[in-house]
């Protein structure tokens, strides 16, 4: 098979991580932070290690400032719902995922926040200035994505950060498609929270999810549930990371994750980045020299990460990939549950095929795929 579908879930998973899957289900599937035996013990020890990598890959200095989840959709619900004040405002950006639009629009829907999109812009100062534009008295949070799940574009985050901090408003991230492909360090990006998941550019198994915490602010909870600690209260735990562990946590995943860290360290994170970007261009290159083939970014002009979206001849998006899918090459179509994206570049009506290369695409690969696609 030939995999272009990184941006769902990274394929294949590096040795290391399979290897450290494997032995977390025989050395390490015991209840953390549960037990005073042996087996448990060791097993709170190897997910607090993970949790160091990922406070350090991060660069928050306190470890429990790291929190797991199941997925990155349950940590930005956790983040935005718990953050949301009854009469607040929030901003997003026009390329948010479900993940976000979704829960504010739930938020909007009940009563409790109002909310306004700003629209996307590959110029910085532009999109600065419609979010300033957006900012109300109530204005208490703006949520924005790294980089759009379906046209690869990218948000100048650091730079809404600061807007954000500058008027007092709180920030929240989600690193979907940038965590473990740019540097999204806190001291960088200056972020309150960011939202991840593990299966993509972190390479860990699915089923695992993460908020970093960069702020005093501890969010109202969304789930309650027995943590381990403060077995008496009846009250969650007000303190990280217990506030939002409540249940068994997914050891296998964690400690999958934190061998996916080991790989990206060990690689070396600019080094994938360049890897994927070179296959990216040439995928681009090639694509745009075909006359049945429709474009929707310039490479050339708006910063993206390594994602194509196009569509083919009269295709359906949905065809061109099952065409795609019966000569063994898989990719996504349709609409990424991201609706909102696909306003902003018009292509409601149709979707988008979406190529995203990934640290184990090969050049030839890319070559093989284009060869498929212009003979079906």
């Amino acid at each position: 098979m030939i995999y272009l579908d990184n941006s769902a879930t990274s394929y294949p998973k590096p040795k290391n991580v399979l290897i450290g899957a494997h032995n977390a289900m025989i050395k390490y599937s015991f209840n953390s932070g549960r037990g005073g035996y042996r087996e448990s013990v060791n097993t709170s020890r190897q997910i607090f290690e993970v949790r160091k990598k990922v406070s350090e890959f991060f660069g928050v200095e306190n470890a429990e400032n790291v929190t797991f989840t199941q997925n990155c959709t349950y940590a930005l619900n956790t983040a935005i719902k718990g953050c949301a004040r009854k009469g607040g405002h929030i901003i997003i950006s026009s390329l948010e995922h479900n993940a976000v639009a979704r829960p504010v629009h739930k938020l909007y829907e009940t009563g409790k926040c109002d909310y306004d999109i700003f629209e996307y812009s590959p110029d910085t100062q532009t999109v600065l200035n419609r979010v300033k534009s957006l900012i109300k008295p109530n204005t208490n949070m703006i949520v924005i994505t790294g980089a759009s799940n379906v046209f690869g574009v990218m948000l100048p985050v650091a730079e809404i950060c600061k807007l954000a901090k500058e008027n007092g408003i709180r920030i929240i991230v989600d690193a979907a498609q940038t965590a473990g492909i740019i540097d999204m360090k806190a001291d960088k990006m200056n972020f309150d929270i960011l939202c991840a998941p593990g299966h993509k550019a972190l390479y860990s198994e699915m089923g695992v999810g993460f908020s970093v915490f960069n702020c005093d602010l501890i969010p109202e909870t969304i789930i309650e549930g027995g943590t381990g600690s403060n077995s008496k209260d009846l009250k969650q735990p007000d303190f990280l990371p217990d506030r939002f562990e409540a249940g068994t946590l997914n050891n296998s995943g964690i400690i999958s994750l934190g061998s996916g860290i080991d790989f990206i360290n060990s690689r070396g994170i600019n080094n994938i980045f360049s890897h994927e970007k070179k296959l990216q261009r040439f995928l681009y290159e090639e694509l745009s020299m075909l006359d049945d083939v429709v474009l929707y970014v310039d490479i050339n002009k708006a910063q993206t990460v390594p994602i194509i979206s196009f569509n083919y001849k009269d295709y359906s998006s949905e065809k061109c990939a099952n065409l795609l899918a019966g000569k063994n090459i898989a990719v996504r179509a349709g609409y990424h549950c991201s609706p909102l994206a696909h306003r902003t570049f018009k292509t409601q009506q149709r979707g988008t095929v979406r190529l995203s290369p990934g640290a184990f695409t090969t050049l030839r690969d890319c070559e093989n795929f284009l060869n498929v696609l212009k003979k079906i």
